[in-house]
């Protein structure tokens, strides 16, 4: 099971309610539900007199309503994948991890091949020797990737994460 599933089911579940929710609302203000008395209001009269007494408060509750919307819009989207850029590639990973077996506690190590050329990422901890791993990067292991995966003039962005040590 991929890292980001618990993100997309709990959002799945959380937009599911929410718009369940949001269309019952609606429906049950303009009178849709013959069931219930005319009279029936969303809001029970101590919260609706509450919003009701000045303008602004039902702008600043509809503003914040959207806005956590937005947000949670973008996580979704990000957490299916989308904006990043490129297609992953095994052989690169794989080539990378080879190159870099030497060093202790590789956390993480991506390549992606994109239209604009290739993406490295690569996670190591607070105590491993980044120079060493910068070096390695640049004398031979990016460029073996490269010439494997795609054109020697491809451009490559490589970005190197330091973890900090917990505790």
């Amino acid at each position: 099971m991929r890292q980001y599933t618990g993100n997309r089911v709990g959002l799945a579940v959380v937009g599911g309610t929410l718009l369940a929710l949001g269309a019952y609302a609606w429906l049950r203000g303009d009178g849709h539900f013959p069931d219930l008395s005319p009279t029936a209001k969303v809001l029970p009269a101590q919260a609706r007199g509450a919003l009701t007494d000045e303008p602004w408060t039902l702008w600043a509750v509809s503003l914040t309503l959207v806005l956590l919307a937005l947000a949670s819009l973008r996580w979704l989207l990000l957490s299916l994948g989308w904006g990043r850029r490129g297609l992953p590639t095994g052989t690169g990973t794989a080539m990378l991890f080879v190159g870099l077996k030497g060093v202790e506690g590789l956390g993480r190590a991506r390549v992606r091949v994109g239209e604009e050329g290739l993406r490295v990422s690569l996670t190591c901890p607070s105590a491993a020797d980044v120079g060493a791993v910068v070096r390695k990067l640049d004398q031979d292991i990016v460029g073996r990737i490269r010439r494997e995966v795609r054109d020697d003039e491809a451009g490559t962005v490589v970005r190197l994460h330091v973890r900090r040590l917990r505790g």
